[in-house]
C-alpha cells in the first residue's frame, strides 16, 4: 500500500513519530490510511453540515478496519459569488482543488480517499484530483437542500430569489414579499434544490460509478445521508485493500453513461465543462459533439427546476438515479461501480415510484435531452444551450445584436430597462481567458426571466451560465473572443440567427465581412493582470475542451 512508504523501515522512524503525535497508535500502522478530503466550510449552505458527515465517514472507516485522516479542501458558493468579481474565481478554483488533492494525498502516501463534497466546481475538482492520482477512492456528495415554503407554495433558490429580483423591479412583488422569499427560499443545509450544477455533478458522479446508489439525491437533512456516508467510509477501506482504482470507472463507456443520465435529466450546461475535464485527467478526450449526439437520442424524462417544477427531493422519492437508469437500461453500458454492483444490476433492482417525476421514454417531457450544441460563423467550435429550458417560441430566433464587453455592463442595461423584446444580447470577453475564469451569468438571465423577457430576448456569450439558468441562453461560444473568435467582431445591430432544431448559431455577415473585421481586430487589455487569475488565463484551454489547464 502507498502508506507503507511512510510506515515501514528504520529510516521512517521520524515519520512514525509524527504520526503518533496525531494520535495514531502502533497497531494503526498495520491498517490502510484513508484520507477524507472534506470541503466543510461555514461559507456554503451545501457544506455547513459536513462536520456530521465527516463523523459518519470516520466511523465507517474505523469499522472497516482503516485509519481516517481529515484534510480540508477550499470551496466557494457560486450563489454568493455571483454577479461580482468573486465569480471570476469559481471555475479556476476547480483546478486548484484538483492540485490540492494531488499534493496532500501524495505527500502523505494515503491509500485511499473519501471525497466529501457537494457544490458546483468542488465536486469535479475533487474527482479530477482523484483520477489524476489513480488511487482508490469514493465520492460522498452532501445532498440537496429541501424545498422552502411560503404561503402554501414550495420555493427554490434560483426562481424565488434571483428571478424575484426582476419581478421586484417590475413591481410584481413587494419589498416585504421579497424579504420573505429571502428568508424562506433556502430553509437549511444542502445544495440548491433544483438540477443546478451541484446536483447535476452529484448525478454525474453516481452515473460514473463513483458513489453508492442514491448518494446523489438523498436530502442533506436525512439520516439516509449519514448512512451513505458511513457505508462509503467502509467501502473506501475495501477499495484500498483490494486496490480498486478509479481507472476502472474512467472508460469511455462510463462517461457515455454519465452524459446520458445528465442530459436525460436536463442537467446543467456546466457538465459540458466538467465531464471533459475529468476525462482529460483519465487521458481521454470528450468532444462537445458527444453531448449533442447522446442528447439527440436520450429523451428528457424528468421536469426538474430550473426548467420544470419538480425538486431534487421529488426525484429522490421517485427512485433517484437508479430509477432513471432503469428507464435507460437498454441504452446504458454495463460498467463497474465502487459499490460492487454493475450499472445494470443497480438499474434492474431499482423501482420507479412516481411515473410523472421519472417518466418513460415514450412519455418523455421532450423527445431529446437537455443539451444542444450549436455551430455557425460566430461559434465555429460550438456553443451550448439547455434546450429543455427553452420555450418553443425561442427555438428559432432572429434579432439585432446589442453588444457588451462585460456582464456588469449588460446587467446595468437590463436593470435600467433598456433591453427590448427581440434583442440578441451578446456578452463577449467573458470566456476562460477573457473573463478570466468564465463567469456564470445567472444575474442577467434571471433578471430577464423575472422581467418577462425570457420568451423574447436571447443572450449569447463566451462565458457560461449557472445550472439555474433557463431561457434562450447560449454559452461556451468557442473560440472565445479573447482568442480572436468571431464573437469578438459582432457589432450592435448585426442580425443574429438562432436555429436550435438545426443546431445553428450565426450572424448575418458574409465570410468576407467577418474576415475583414477580424483583420482589424485587436485583443483588449486583460481585465486582471496579477494574482492567480492572471496565471490561470495564460494556461487555460478553451471551453469546448473543458477549460483545463495545460
Amino acid at each position: 500500500m502507498n502508506s507503507e512508504t511512510i510506515k515501514l523501515g528504520v529510516e521512517r522512524a521520524p515519520a512514525r513519530a509524527l504520526l503518533h503525535a496525531t494520535g495514531v497508535c502502533r497497531e494503526d500502522l498495520k491498517k490502510p490510511f484513508i484520507g477524507i478530503a472534506s470541503s466543510f466550510t461555514d461559507l456554503i449552505p451545501g457544506h455547513v453540515h459536513m462536520r456530521r458527515l465527516e463523523s459518519s465517514v470516520e466511523k465507517g472507516i474505523y469499522s472497516g478496519g482503516g485509519v481516517s485522516f481529515i484534510f480540508g479542501v477550499p470551496g466557494t458558493c457560486d450563489g454568493i459569488a455571483m454577479g461580482h468579481k468573486g465569480m471570476h474565481y469559481s471555475l479556476p478554483l476547480r483546478d486548484l482543488i484538483a492540485d490540492a488533492i494531488e499534493c496532500v494525498a501524495t505527500a502523505h502516501c494515503l491509500d485511499a480517499l473519501v471525497l466529501l463534497t457537494n457544490c458546483d466546481k468542488i465536486t469535479p475538482g475533487m474527482i479530477m484530483g482523484l483520477v489524476r492520482l489513480n488511487i482508490p477512492g469514493i465520492v460522498v456528495t452532501a445532498g440537496p437542500m429541501i424545498s422552502g415554503h411560503h404561503r402554501g407554495r414550495r420555493l427554490s433558490f434560483v426562481r424565488d430569489t434571483f428571478e424575484a429580483v426582476g419581478r421586484r423591479e417590475n413591481n410584481e412583488i413587494s419589498e416585504k414579499e421579497l424579504e420573505c422569499l429571502e428568508l424562506e427560499a433556502c430553509p437549511g443545509p444542502g445544495s440548491c434544490q433544483g438540477l443546478y450544477t451541484a446536483n447535476t455533478m452529484a448525478c454525474v458522479s453516481e452515473a460514473l460509478g463513483l458513489t453508492l446508489p442514491n448518494c446523489a439525491t438523498a436530502p442533506a437533512v436525512s439520516s439516509e445521508r449519514d448512512r451513505i456516508a458511513y457505508q462509503s467510509g467502509q467501502k473506501a477501506v475495501e477499495l484500498a485493500i483490494n486496490e480498486i482504482k478509479p481507472s476502472r470507472f474512467m472508460k469511455k463507456e462510463n462517461f457515455d453513461n454519465a452524459i446520458l443520465v445528465s442530459t436525460a435529466l436536463g442537467g446543467s450546461t456546466n457538465a459540458c465543462l466538467h465531464i471533459p475535464a475529468i476525462a482529460h485527467e483519465a487521458k481521454l478526450e470528450i468532444k462537445m459533439e458527444t453531448f449533442d449526439e447522446i442528447s439527440s437520442r436520450a429523451p428528457h424524462i424528468t421536469n426538474l427546476r430550473p426548467g420544470g417544477d419538480h425538486f431534487m427531493e421529488d426525484l429522490h422519492f421517485a427512485g433517484g438515479i437508479p430509477a432513471v437508469m432503469k428507464r435507460f437500461q437498454d441504452d446504458l453500458n454495463d460498467c463497474e461501480t465502487v459499490s460492487g454492483l454493475s450499472i445494470l444490476e443497480i438499474a434492474k433492482r431499482a423501482e420507479v415510484v412516481d411515473e410523472d417525476v421519472i417518466r418513460t421514454k415514450e412519455k418523455a417531457y421532450h423527445s431529446e435531452g437537455g443539451i444542444a450544441v450549436l455551430k455557425g460563423n460566430i461559434a465555429p467550435d460550438g456553443g451550448i444551450v439547455k434546450q429543455t429550458a427553452l420555450s418553443e417560441k425561442m427555438m428559432n430566433f432572429k434579432g439585432p445584436a446589442r453588444v457588451f464587453e462585460s456582464e456588469e455592463a449588460a446587467m446595468k442595461e437590463i436593470m435600467d430597462k433598456k433591453i427590448k423584446a427581440g434583442t440578441a444580447m451578446i456578452i463577449k470577453y467573458e470566456g476562460p481567458k477573457g473573463g478570466p475564469g468564465m463567469r456564470e451569468m445567472l444575474s442577467p438571465t434571471s433578471a430577464l426571466m423575472g422581467m418577462g423577457l425570457g420568451d423574447s430576448v436571447a443572450l449569447i456569450t463566451d462565458g457560461r451560465f449557472s445550472g439555474g439558468t433557463r431561457g434562450p441562453c447560449i454559452g461556451h461560444v468557442s473560440p472565445e473572443a479573447m482568442d480572436g473568435g468571431p464573437l469578438a467582431i459582432v457589432e450592435d445591430g448585426d442580425e443574429i440567427v438562432i436555429d436550435v432544431p438545426n443546431r445553428k448559431l450565426s450572424v448575418s455577415l458574409s465570410d468576407a465581412e467577418i474576415a475583414d473585421r477580424l483583420a482589424k481586430w485587436k485583443a483588449p487589455e486583460p481585465k486582471i493582470k496579477d494574482g492567480y487569475l492572471a496565471k490561470y488565463a495564460k494556461s487555460v484551454s478553451s471551453a469546448d475542451k473543458g477549460a483545463v489547464l495545460s
